[in-house]
């Protein structure tokens, strides 16, 4: 066995006839300038040995390649380029064979593209994820991928940016055969490139297969542009995907691939990618807290949930889907009732849409056991509370599961606004008392807002975390006060959607303009959606402390007066006729919203769409700055992430808090001084966010985490 190392992340052996290429850059063996230099240099090795036959490129660990090195992202380029190493391994005149273990994605299935002969084992999984940051397949994907699964098949799999199995890849003609053995990715790699060789196999360049029958005509790519801009507003890189997946119908291999790289670029230099890339590294950043730097996690082994609603029946199913025992605790047996049947209906859900079978929903419920009795709880790790928003209801469920719990067991409530130190203090064990708020439908909703109360224990916070990593949560770390991180700051813009309604905006107006910034729905929808009577009642719950000085618009009061609710009702801001999901406009809420106009004497004035997003961001972003000078939010990007997560702002603009640094901090707080001149009381300036300007510094300087 004759060996190189051209480079310390990329090693090179002779096994017999076949030059053995292995990366080797823990942890998941991305595409480092190290790497790139390493590959190329190694087929140029190997192509020049008289006595090697072919080439097999493996990896090092559970990873072929999972794309780029983020940590390269924003650095000046270093060749050799991606395109280029693709280019080379293509170009190489004996038989290249890539035998794929675990992901390989991005530029890691680029780099498998562009070799003659791909192996996958069973476990592997293919993906151009690209279009998550923004971005497209910039060394080949767009080309060769089309030539080996078909046009549409091609764009429809970098549109989506998820990853297909060994076996869907191998019907897909991504790859050329999935082996059945247990044997290593070398091995097997070993085995099939000889096996090649004894066939005398020829090189077999993607390049070169002609594309005489696409199976995507021009028009079908053009509906399916119209559809990928209807399904993503605004966004930059599917349709540059969809256009380059064009050329490789219309053009020769090198001008789509010139075009390719000409798209790309475009890419990297959009807007969009810088937001989608910090959406990227805040995901990532918002499990640092200061809890986790010397506290282990408590062993959770079971669960309990009190309350079989929606939300409970939701949470439910996230821990046991997370694949915990889950004890289920109604106040009697007709809710307990109601809570089964609504667990039940999720995984029905499921079963209709083909997503899981019959016999899976069996196996899990085998894990799941409704009770009305707190004694059930006793041997519970962990148990979240999920009744109604009510404080002093809480209280008496936390004295209650203060005397049946065990010791150690987490107790955590799912309250979107109220006081957790007020509940904490209602047992005689604060320190194990936290926030796990939900977002519904919780099974489904990815955010989960980890509220920490003043005397809570940090093992039980790392624990939270824990819990939200095993359901598949994102979770942000937030402080006490009425709404917490997300709510809050809700309250704030949803006070100034209140006001650009009574002074002449729309209901329908201000929706279309927060869907065109590239929300998927305005507030108004998102009410209805809720149900209108959940926000009635908080105001309600406000009003003794209310501001008798500061504004109040009545106007959603006075629809839910009429018992119209939203969705659930039939109707709210919008009509939902027949029970249908997407509302018509509805003349009687304008008529509501006039008459409220009338009687205090105003005289609407029209708003631009541009002009309603200036005032909903800046009450958003000015809000945030008080939640961050407050200490309920760690840093900028939690904010971020909590509104990307479970509010729907737009991903590709990385957040209010990013989007602000985009925008400039001293025009939005121009803007909340001008806005200030007629109501001053509601537009106070953040006096973070003043000193910010003062100083030239921006949310993003916030973004480290103190020690």
């Amino acid at each position: 066995m004759e060996h190189d190392n051209p480079s310390p992340a990329v090693t090179s052996h002779r096994y017999g006839r076949v030059w053995v290429i292995t990366v080797n850059n823990p942890p998941v063996n991305a595409l480092s300038a190290a790497v790139r230099l390493g590959l190329f240099a190694a087929i140029e090795q190997g192509e020049v040995q008289p006595d090697v036959g072919a080439v097999l490129i493996v990896s090092e660990g559970k990873t072929f390649i999972a794309g780029a090195d983020i940590r390269e992202f924003g650095k000046p380029p270093v060749p050799p380029s991606l395109p280029d190493v693709c280019n080379r391994i293509e170009a190489c005149t004996k038989p290249v064979v890539v035998a794929l273990q675990g992901a390989a994605l991005g530029g890691g299935l680029e780099v498998a593209l562009s070799a003659h002969y791909r192996l996958a084992l069973p476990g592997a999984k293919v993906g151009l994820p690209e279009v998550d940051l923004g971005l497209m397949p910039g060394a080949g994907g767009t080309q060769r991928a089309p030539r080996l699964m078909g046009a549409k098949a091609a764009a429809e799999f970098m549109l989506s940016g998820k990853p297909m199995g060994a076996q869907a890849a191998f019907e897909a003609g991504l790859v050329d055969r999935v082996t059945d053995s247990r044997l290593a990715a070398l091995d097997a790699g070993l085995a099939y490139a000889n096996e090649l060789l004894a066939q005398g196999a020829p090189v077999r360049r993607v390049r070169n297969i002609a594309m005489t029958k696409p199976e995507i005509s021009l028009s079908e790519l053009s509906d399916l542009a119209q559809d990928t801009a209807k399904k993503s507003p605004g966004l930059y890189s599917p349709l540059k995907i969809l256009e380059a997946v064009r050329a490789s119908v219309e053009l020769p291999f090198d001008e789509g691939l010139s075009l390719e790289r000409r798209l790309f670029r475009g890419c990297i230099d959009s807007p969009q990618r810088a937001g989608l890339i910090h959406a990227f590294f805040a995901e990532r950043e918002v499990s640092k807290v200061p809890e986790a730097r010397g506290a282990a996690p408590r062993a959770v082994a079971s669960l309990a949930v009190i309350g079989g609603g929606t939300m409970g029946a939701g949470i439910a199913v996230a821990a046991l889907d997370a694949g915990l025992p889950v004890t289920m605790l109604e106040r009697d047996g007709d809710s307990l009732a109601r809570g089964v049947a609504n667990v039940a209906k999720v995984y029905d859900g499921l079963i209709a849409k083909g997503r899981i079978t019959e016999a899976h929903k069996a196996a899990t419920l085998t894990r799941f056991r409704p009770s009305t009795d707190f004694a059930d709880l006793a041997a519970a790790d962990l148990v979240i509370e999920a009744v109604f928003e009510d404080l002093e209801v809480k209280k008496a469920v936390f004295r209650q599961l203060d005397s049946e719990c065990k010791a150690g067991a987490v107790l955590a409530t799912n309250t979107s606004y109220l006081d957790i130190d007020a509940i904490a203090a209602a047992t005689r064990r604060p320190q194990d008392v936290i926030g796990l708020h939900f977002f519904s439908p919780a099974n489904i909703m990815k955010l989960l807002e980890i509220v920490v109360p003043a005397r809570v224990s940090p093992d039980v916070v790392v624990t939270a975390f824990e819990l939200a990593k095993r359901m598949k949560k994102v979770p942000v770390r937030a402080g006490v006060c009425d709404g917490f991180i997300g709510n809050r700051i809700l309250a704030s813009y949803k006070q100034a959607v209140d006001y650009m309604m009574e002074d002449g905006a729309s209901p329908y107006e201000i929706d279309s303009a927060v869907r065109a910034f590239g929300y998927p729905m305005g507030p108004c929808q998102v009410t209805d959606l809720a149900g209108g009577d959940i926000g009635w009642a908080t105001r309600k719950r406000r009003a003794a402390a209310r501001d008798p000085k500061a504004r109040y618009v009545e106007i959603a009061d006075r629809i839910c007066e009429r018992g119209w609710f939203g969705q659930k009702t039939g109707r709210g801001f919008y009509l939902y006729p027949q029970g249908a999901r997407t509302g018509q406009p509805d003349p009687e809420v304008l008529a509501i919203v006039d008459d409220e106009r009338n009687r205090k004497g105003i005289t609407p004035r029209s708003f631009p769409p541009e002009e309603i997003m200036r005032r909903y961001m800046a009450a958003m972003v000015n809000e945030g700055a008080k939640v961050l000078a407050d200490g309920i939010a760690l840093r900028p990007l939690d904010i971020d992430v909590t509104f990307l997560y479970g509010y729907g702002f737009p991903r590709f603009r990385g957040g209010p808090m990013r989007y602000a640094d985009t925008v400039g901090l001293s025009n939005i707080l121009a803007d909340i001084r001008a806005f200030a001149e007629e109501d001053p009381l509601f537009w106070q300036p953040a006096p973070l966010l003043e000193a910010l300007v003062a100083e030239g510094q921006d949310f993003a300087s916030l973004n480290q985490l103190r020690s």
